[in-house]
């Protein structure tokens, strides 16, 4: 017998309700299945873990969109049967974490440098206690169904233990080192970022070009040409150059090559030289070679044996290498003053207007300097070739399979990964220098493999350089991506051999956004096959990107941000998963349109009603024999019966292929128009017991297969139609 069912469906108060009622079973978790005799798969496993979300953030509609993804996909296999396990958890999220902080401290009149590095971590632990929980309450309101007595945060104590673990076996196995190389630097966060971590902002600017006099021959040789003339957008940095590069092949330089020019202002020779890096269409094909200043620079720097001269320092101002009637000035107040003297010296051949891509921080949009720096670098050569084996052979599949492009293009260009960063929030790099030669590398000493500091997971008790000093840890920490790389197999007990590890790992789908597939999927991947020697995941569902109407990036500080918490204020959750999904079709992007959520408010409200007069309809009907293929429907019944069996497949199978946009519209399709309003209008007229017990088994299949969709309100059917407390979402998944 039925429940009665009330006259208007409720999200508000339903969704609470429901979720509480999932919480208290315990299902979420995979030790509370039941063992189906009747089905294998209930001996298998099926595990997906949350991309981890910054302990900063609060719920956005990517989170939302791959959310409901990944609950589809747990749902429906937990409904046929396996031990499903989806594991929570936040990062750390160590540059954005600390920015919030040090604002917040910023408007007490208090800086990190204050406080102190002990009392700030534990302002940010403070903070993280009040706010880092916050967005995954909000996961709870919109319907997933992790298992929340496993969440995990990239800082927990047994964590950090396999961060450091995963660090000293990088070490041990020659991966490791530290050198002074010519990094990325943010001047406002005052740390080192890896390429990655750069974002690039249009902007209009000015290309200089100026003149360098060349070296004029010996009396009696025939002159050559007075100067050449190099293209640059900073001027202030030909204060560091070591060379003129051109490309090989560039007629204009072929007899120059090999000649000195003199640089102005410092006045001293620097060679012009061949590389095959540079464009020779941009400017005049000649560039300025500046080493210390710039990546491509450093390279080439490299293979010609170029002297490095460092004219910028950390706080984006002049060094004294750049001469001391320069030194101190900002880099903008430098530019102008060059160019005043270059003028002066009838240096400057023309200025144009430019237009080019600026690198910034991608956490406070600061601006990059790339500098030199002493740095710990993970070498990326062999692990890259792991990573991309495993795709290249098939054993990690993108779905769409186009994003493997991305993938590869980065991992086959791949550079040593630079993993230190100059803050304090964050995995502590486990290295501990000697006292009396803290930071000095003795060349010598590298040769015979002795160095200055020790690799180990605890603090030596004694110092093996000196004797005498208690030894001081690496005041760096690890880049936060080192962390979250190992995530899939961290979350699980690893290094440690636990029983998740064993059952759960490796996981089975991976889902997330293609702005980190280098960042994080490509490091998991290899992390994965270099510390348990098996593949992290077997799918990566590469889900579209959430854009505005229009079709630019949503921003909460521009205003056109979309907070998924209203929609489920203003809609219900239900809804809100409904018009995310719908418009979830396969395309790279998503142009936001709300009506979708709103026609989603309706559907549930349709569904509502169709439950409502069923369950009225059937009030007095037995309950439905077990083979239903026995009753001798009509014509009409019959062959709605086999558009039901057939959907089943259908929705299956697309939920299935990750096509989950086209299930759902399949199922809206079927339940709006095939059942409400043509078979329940035929049963309306032609009542028979046969039609109603047909009526009642399509509105329990029709839920059941929508419950990975919109759970809370087929679970409340499911529970009107119910009275013995079973819950929908450990139903069986129908088998047809």
């Amino acid at each position: 017998m039925s429940k009665e069912i009330s006259s208007q469906y409720n999200p508000r108060e339903t969704e609470e309700k429901i979720y509480r009622l999932w919480m208290e079973s315990g299902f979420f978790a995979p030790e509370a299945h039941q063992l189906r005799t009747d089905n294998p798969k209930s001996y298998e496993t099926f595990c997906v873990s949350i991309p981890p979300p910054n302990i900063k953030g609060s719920l956005h509609m990517g989170h939302a969109l791959n959310a409901t993804i990944q609950d589809i996909l747990i749902r429906k296999k937990r409904m046929e049967g396996y031990k499903t396990l989806w594991v929570p958890g936040t990062d750390h999220a160590g540059i954005a974490t600390q920015n919030v902080v040090e604002k917040n401290l910023k408007k007490q009149g208090i800086s990190r440098h204050d406080c102190g590095r002990e009392k700030f971590l534990e302002k940010i632990l403070e903070w993280k206690e009040k706010y880092g929980a916050i967005i995954l309450d909000q996961f709870k309101k919109i319907g997933v169904s992790m298992d929340w007595s496993r969440t995990r945060f990239t800082m927990d104590e047994k964590y950090q233990e396999a961060v450091v673990f995963a660090f000293l076996h990088y070490h041990k196995n020659g991966l490791l080192y530290r050198a002074e190389k010519v990094i990325n630097w943010c001047t406002r966060c005052q740390t080192s970022l890896s390429d990655l971590e750069i974002e690039y902002r249009e902007e209009k600017t000015k290309l200089y070009y100026i003149k360098y006099p060349c070296v004029q021959n010996k009396e009696g040789e025939k002159k050559k040409q007075e100067w050449v003339i190099v293209a640059t957008t900073r001027p202030e940095t030909m204060l560091g150059d070591s060379a003129i590069a051109v490309h090989p092949s560039d007629a204009r330089y072929k007899n120059l090559i090999g000649t000195p020019v003199i640089l102005p202002i410092q006045n001293r020779e620097i060679p012009i030289i061949a590389d095959k890096e540079i464009d020779e269409n941009f400017g005049t094909g000649a560039v300025k070679v500046t080493p210390a200043h710039d990546l491509l620079d450093a390279r080439i720097g490299e293979k010609n044996n170029l002297p490095i001269h460092k004219v910028i320092g950390p706080l984006g101002k002049m060094t004294e290498g750049a001469g001391s009637a320069y030194a101190g000035l900002k880099v903008a107040e430098c530019r102008q003053v060059i160019l005043e003297e270059l003028a002066r010296q009838n240096l400057v051949e023309k200025i144009e207007e430019y237009t080019h891509n600026v690198a910034v921080c991608y956490r406070c949009e600061g601006g990059i300097e790339p500098l030199p720096s002493l740095q710990w670098f993970l070498k990326m050569e062999k692990l890259a070739e792991k990573a991309i084996e495993a795709v290249e052979k098939g054993e990690i599949r993108f779905y769409p399979k186009s994003w493997e492009k991305v993938y590869f293009d980065w991992l086959k260009n791949v550079h040593d990964w630079n993993i230190s960063r100059q803050i304090w929030w964050g995995h502590r790099i486990p290295v501990f220098y000697c006292d009396k030669k803290l930071g000095i590398q003795n060349a010598q000493n590298e040769e015979r493999g002795i160095s200055d500091f020790v690799v180990a997971d605890k603090k030596p008790t004694a110092c093996p350089f000196c004797g005498k000093c208690e030894m001081v840890q690496e005041t760096d920490v690890l880049d936060t991506w080192f962390s979250s790389a190992l995530w899939p197999f961290a979350i699980l007990g690893w290094p440690k051999k636990t029983k998740d590890l064993e059952a759960y790992y490796p996981n089975h789908v991976l889902s997330t956004a293609r702005d980190i597939i280098n960042l994080w999927v490509a490091r998991m991947i290899y992390s994965g096959l270099e510390f348990t020697g098996q593949k992290p995941f077997t799918d990566v569902i590469i889900h579209a990107t959430v854009l505005t109407k229009d079709g630019k990036r949503m921003s909460k500080s521009l205003g056109t941000g979309i907070d998924p918490m209203d929609l489920i204020e203003k809609y219900g959750a239900d809804a809100t998963r409904f018009g995310i999904i719908w418009q979830n079709m396969g395309t790279q992007d998503i142009r936001w349109a709300e009506e979708h959520v709103f026609a989603g408010k309706k559907f549930a409200n349709k569904l509502w009603n169709m439950a409502r007069f069923v369950m009225i309809k059937t009030e007095n009907v037995a309950e439905i024999p077990v083979d239903i293929t026995a009753i001798a429907f009509d014509d009409t019944a019959r062959a709605f019966y086999q558009k039901l069996t057939a959907l089943i497949p259908e929705v299956s199978k697309k939920i299935d292929d990750y096509e989950f946009g086209h299930a759902l519209h399949v199922l809206y399709g079927f339940i709006w128009y095939e059942f409400a309003d043509t078979y329940i209008e035929y049963a309306k007229e032609h009542d028979t017991k046969e039609n109603l017990i047909l009526l009642r088994y399509a509105l329990i299949e029709c839920i059941t297969v929508l419950h990975p969709f919109m759970p809370f309100i087929t679970e409340e059917i499911y529970s009107t139609l119910h009275t013995d407390g079973a819950l929908l979402m450990i139903k069986r998944w129908p088998s047809k």
